[in-house]
């Protein structure tokens, strides 16, 4: 008997999902009950639901191999311009349902597990998130590697293969523990070993001069062994590649030693060597100058190179060098991978043995400021290598990932270098893929906008402006307001469920979730839930506009500043929680272990995104852009790509507050005095005096005097200073949320408005500005179709 419907769940059977045809539906029933077989060696009496996910997980990526194998065979004899994507990160989060959807087979497959008796939410659930990044930048890795493949181009993203990922968080007491993330634990199903392109990486040793040139030897050799993941396009056939380097020790490691007689102790210092990829280190933001990172960064950096190189020659090209540069493009993420630059110098004069020209400008002769400025070796207090000229002065552009970072990159940053070659500078806004941020995670958002719109929006996101002509229709705005309270119901569910947890679905979800940083200012959301529940305890009965006020997000381990913005969090969470005089108006969560999986499920459950770090300070943001497209509306200040959200939808239609880049320049130059604003305003007053006289903390009075002391004295981010214009911005929020009807107005027009923050726009800004590449909308002719299709698409 099939089960009835829900109206989210009647949208999804509309194509965007793929058709369910019976064919299709019996033939992954077969491949489910095969590796269920042969892969897994269980039966039905004695498999667990991991069991069931691994038989999912595989059945599905036999549908990914054909086009993966096809798509690399067709690199292969249309000798296409190749684009590396070096990142130290990769945060990719979860694969199964990415994979069902970019292929077409979700709802074939939720057909397929249903008539099995099984659920596919309960087996999407038991995956691991892969989570090989901290954050914003790794993210974006993720979503730049699906834009690749949705348009055709030829690309590779290269990092490291860490066996701990992102540590799993835990709250224990109000206080952030960390747990590692032993995510690999039960294997991972879309990964492939590739042993046959392992290469040496060499560290150490020292260089001696010989007949035929330079030479680097005595030498520790680490092999770097190479796991491969597919990458599938959106419903293009095209399957590109990420791949991860492991690090090994070779068999004779520490053996070839004579003087080491022990044996034993030889093979277990192996572990040395491979600790190189064993973990991601935990910080986002923040510079950490250790040795085991710098190995990190010089490891997938020779790696890949030699991968590069190997590759290059085997094409027609062979070794004619010249052709390198019209055949490679290698982008690098942040200056983690800024090793590039000198060893591609070095493997092309001392290994391929090409010479060196020499070009020296004289452009600034008695500028010795600015030549120490500019100089790649910083001299004071030891020497140091500036990774960051290193970048810039070994690549042909640089981008800065929203107008307004470029200008501060352009301007302040580095206003030595783009003096000298301005035309090297330039703007890539960053982006979200649409794919896992409204399809997979807003299935009944995705469908209601492809009823009206038409599904062409999902690869060509600008289409979303098609839905200004519905601002007015009153059954439209009422059928997005359902969605969104679909998406709040079912995560109230999960929060039941999962963290014990009662919150009132009908309250506005206010929600701040990344990083847990200074600059991002929790503390200042913090402040605000303070005064809130200041303002209920003064005066109960005065109409109040319920809210629930959700903060997540991780902080370095050695961070200590964000530890303690986290227990403030939880401890006037534990105040305000369990005060019966607020009852159901005000509710705070932490919410636990934030990362990509979670953000699926919070983002598209959003009423009021909060972007709040101090102007000049946060270089784009994705979180705000994910937000928007789910029908959140922003309260932000004017910085990162805020600025140009607010300039595709109109100031008027985002709720933009306190300092612009220039009042904080203004109020540096004055001097920022927050006893100042601690005095004139009472509210702030209050707040401040409760944090510092225990009231959130009775048993440990002084528990918070770090952060009151930091607030009065040492505050680089302001918070005082945006605190008025913040609470009073709050306040419009709430009026506006009374009013249903023009609040989900607003929230269409937000959404009509994102279509420039899709990854796709600005992978193809980078292509044709930066890669000298051309997007292709070609679809690669399947497995099962003649190979002669492929000339024949192809025009020739």
């Amino acid at each position: 008997m099939a089960k009835p419907l829900t109206d989210q769940e009647k949208r999804k059977q509309i194509s965007i999902r793929g058709i369910v045809g019976v064919e299709n539906v019996a033939e992954l029933k077969k491949g489910f009950n095969r590796h269920l077989h042969f892969t897994l060696v269980k039966d039905r009496n004695v498999a667990t639901p991991r069991d069931y996910y691994f038989a999912l997980a595989h059945t599905v990526r036999d549908h990914l191999v054909g086009r993966w194998i096809r798509t690399q065979q067709y690199y292969y004899e249309k000798h296409p311009k190749r684009v590396y994507y070096l990142s130290l990160e990769f945060y990719m989060g979860r694969t199964l349902q990415n994979t069902m959807i970019n292929l077409g087979l979700k709802n074939a497959c939720d057909e397929a597990i249903y008539q099995l008796g099984l659920d596919i939410e309960e087996l999407e659930e038991i995956e691991e998130d892969a989570g090989l990044g901290n954050g914003g930048l790794g993210r974006l890795a993720a979503c730049f590697l699906d834009s690749m493949a949705t348009l055709g181009l030829a690309a590779y993203g290269y990092g490291i293969r860490y066996e701990y990922g992102i540590f799993n968080q835990k709250i224990r007491e109000g206080w952030q523990v960390e747990e590692a993330d032993d995510w690999l634990r039960h294997g991972n199903p879309w990964e492939k070993a590739r042993p046959e392109f392992m290469v040496p990486v060499h560290f150490y040793g020292r260089v001696i001069d010989t007949q035929k040139g330079t030479k680097w030897v005595d030498t520790q050799v680490i092999l770097a062994l190479p796991y491969d993941t597919p990458v599938p396009g959106y419903m293009n056939n095209t399957v590109n590649t990420m791949r991860l380097w492991s690090a090994r020790a070779p068999n004779d490691f520490n053996l070839r030693d004579f003087n080491v007689g022990d044996y034993i102790q030889a093979v277990l210092d192996r572990n040395l060597a491979e600790n190189i990829s064993r973990v991601l280190y935990p910080n986002d933001n923040f510079f950490e100058g250790k040795e085991l990172r710098l190995k990190q960064e010089y490891f997938i950096v020779a790696a890949t190179l030699q991968d590069v190189i190997r590759r290059f020659k085997a094409s027609k090209f062979g070794t004619v060098f010249d052709a390198f540069p019209d055949q490679v493009a290698i982008q690098l993420n942040d200056t983690h991978p800024a090793l590039a630059i000198p060893e591609l110098m070095r493997i092309l004069m001392d290994i391929e043995r090409l010479p060196w020209s020499k070009r020296i400008a004289s452009l600034f002769p008695k500028d010795e400021d600015r030549l120490r400025r500019m100089s790649l070796i910083e001299e004071e207090g030891g020497k140091r290598i500036n990774m960051a000229h290193l970048c810039i002065v070994g690549s042909h552009a640089v981008n800065g990932v929203a107008k307004i970072h470029s200008d501060i990159v352009k301007t302040k940053v580095f206003k030595d270098f783009s003096e000298i070659e301005p035309d090297k500078f330039q703007n890539k806004t960053n982006g979200i893929t649409p794919r896992r941020w409204l399809l997979l995670c807003n299935p009944g958002l995705a469908e209601l906008i492809a009823e009206k719109i038409g599904e062409d929006y999902v690869k060509d996101l600008s289409q979303l402006t098609k839905l200004h002509n519905f601002v007015s229709d009153d059954i439209f705005l009422c059928e997005v307001a359902n969605v969104k309270q679909e998406n709040k119901l079912k995560f109230s569910q999960f929060l039941e469920k999962e963290y014990k947890v009662k919150i009132n679905p009908s309250s506005m979800f206010d929600v701040q979730v990344k990083r847990i940083h200074e600059y991002k200012r929790q503390l200042m959301n913090c402040l605000h839930v303070i005064t809130m529940y200041n303002r209920i305890k003064k005066d109960p009965k005065k109409p109040f506009v319920p809210r629930t006020v959700i903060i997540g997000g991780k902080a370095a381990p050695g961070y200590h500043m964000a530890k303690m913005i986290i227990k403030l969090i939880t401890s006037v969470a534990d105040v305000v929680n369990n005060d019966p005089v607020v009852g159901s108006k005000l509710k705070v969560i932490f919410l636990e272990n934030y990362r990509v999986s979670l953000a699926e499920k919070v983002i598209p459950a959003t009423d009021l995104s909060e972007q709040i770090s101090t102007a000049g300070t946060e270089a784009s943001g994705t979180g705000n852009m994910k937000f928007m497209l789910n029908g959140a509306l922003t309260i932000g200040t004017m910085d990162g790509a805020n600025v140009e959200m607010a300039e595709e939808a109109g100031e008027e239609n985002l709720f933009i507050f306190g300092m612009r880049v220039d009042d904080v320049a203004a109020l540096d130059s004055k001097g920022y005095d927050a006893k100042e604003y601690y005095e004139k305003l009472p509210e702030l007053k209050m707040a401040i005096d409760q944090i510092d006289n225990g009231f959130f903390s009775p048993k440990q009075p002084d528990l918070f005097k770090d952060i009151i002391n930091m607030l009065f004295y040492h505050d680089r981010f302001k918070v005082f200073a945006d605190y008025e214009s913040y609470v009073k911005c709050q306040e419009k929020v709430s009026q506006l949320y009374m009013n249903s009807k023009e609040w989900t107005r607003m929230v269409v027009k937000n959404i009509a408005a994102s279509g420039k923050f899709s990854s796709d726009r600005t992978i193809k800004e980078y292509a044709k500005d930066i890669w000298s590449m051309e997007p292709s909308d070609l679809k690669i002719p399947l497995p099962n179709e003649p190979r002669e299709m492929l000339n024949k698409e192809n025009g020739k």
